[in-house]
């Protein structure tokens, strides 16, 4: 099994530096096969491909990859490069135990790392999940400008903890002088500012929930009401009609015990459903260290909108389009690779033009053997 580092597998190819002009099958190539080489018939490559493309078709399990593999043309094989057998020459699909056993022990950050789905990867060198224990779901950030950005990079979430311990993890690489970071709730932590701001030299807006419930309850009972500093902001689309009202104080000095902070938010969400009439309330809480003559409420309500956008465009795909909260895949490397072999194939589909990623696996089921292959570039 391969437990060696994303660096340490893709050093092993000259080509490693240059991968961005290459097709999924080239850069697939560079990958090491972690299988024994007595007893393999199967090409590595062809086994991730066929993965790939039934993912890409809407397989959610390594039950259904291995239903899409045994079902798959002739024709489909030879462009996924499967095994020839016989005088005849006759392609001969993997079974779902060896896609299982591919899918277990490749590496998963350098999986991630040549697909596309995640610059900096997981964290492969951690030991994989022991057998029937739940695996945390990856850590993933997401740019501002997804499409102008690339993919979004991820962290593995080791077990028996949370993903407050990857963030630091998964933000070192990065070079954020002067960027905002934006984040969850979950994240709103005392040593995650102090990292950003005098280590990364960045800035940063945090979502304040009961979590945090001596901050959450100092930044309830500041005079809102008085506040002069306000932003209103309307919106009609997506079949609702949406008001928010971002409301911005400046806390230095009010004692509410947050490194840096110079400046809080209220944002109040209000949502009216055109089609029922059905109107909902809700309200956010927001602390920045960035002050208000550098970021007035219009700005803040800017920074925090991102968020939302996270739950809508990654957090409820995967989670819902992609079947991810209710997998069962447990063990070994399985959850990561899987991570990114549903990453690739939403990648793809945006990049092929669908805003809908449910509709475009849908799109790309009614023609199984022939359009996720399109999709994905193999030829």
């Amino acid at each position: 099994m391969c437990r060696q580092s994303a660096t340490v597998c893709l050093i092993k190819s000259p080509a490693v530096n240059s991968v961005a002009g290459l097709s999924l099958v080239e850069r697939l190539r560079l990958l090491p096969d972690p299988r024994r080489r007595g007893g393999v018939r199967h090409p590595f490559v062809a086994v991730l491909l066929v993965a790939a493309s039934a993912v890409a078709a809407g397989a959610r399990s390594y039950a259904a990859v291995g239903q899409w593999s045994a079902n798959a043309p002739q024709h489909t094989l030879a462009r996924l490069g499967a095994r020839v057998v016989g005088a005849l020459r006759v392609r001969v699909t993997p079974s779902a135990a060896t896609i299982h056993r591919v899918i277990l022990r490749v590496c998963p950050g350098g999986l991630a790392d040549l697909t596309g789905t995640d610059p900096v990867g997981s964290d492969p060198a951690r030991p994989p999940a022991a057998p029937g224990t739940e695996p945390h779901p990856p850590l993933t950030s997401w740019p501002r400008r997804p499409a102008a950005a690339g993919p979004s990079p991820s962290c593995g979430v080791p077990g028996k903890t949370n993903e407050i311990t990857c963030f630091t993890a998964l933000l070192a690489p990065y070079d954020l002088t002067g960027i905002t970071v934006t984040a969850d709730a979950l994240h709103t932590q005392r040593d995650h500012a102090r990292f950003l701001m005098e280590e990364k030299r960045a800035h940063y807006l945090l979502v304040v929930k009961a979590n945090q419930p001596e901050l959450h309850r100092r930044l309830r009972s500041l005079p809102w009401k008085d506040c002069t500093a306000r932003r209103y902001d309307r919106e009609r689309g997506h079949g609702r009609k949406e008001t928010r009202a971002t409301r911005a104080l400046t806390v230095t000095g009010l004692g509410l015990d947050f490194p840096h902070a110079a400046q809080a938010a209220r944002i109040l969400r209000h949502r009216t459903d055109l089609a029922t009439g059905r109107c909902s309330r809700q309200t956010v809480y927001v602390i920045t260290d960035l002050t208000s003559q550098v970021a007035s409420p219009e700005q803040l309500g800017r920074l925090a909108r991102p968020q939302w956008t996270i739950e809508n465009r990654l957090h409820f795909v995967r989670d819902t389009a992609s079947g991810e909260d209710a997998s069962k895949i447990r063990t070994g490397y399985g959850p990561e690779n899987m991570a990114t072999l549903r990453n690739l194939a939403i990648n793809t589909l945006r990049a092929a033009g669908h805003h809908n990623i449910a509709a475009g696996l849908r799109h790309a089921s009614y023609e199984p053997f022939t359009r996720p292959l399109d999709l994905l570039g193999i030829a």
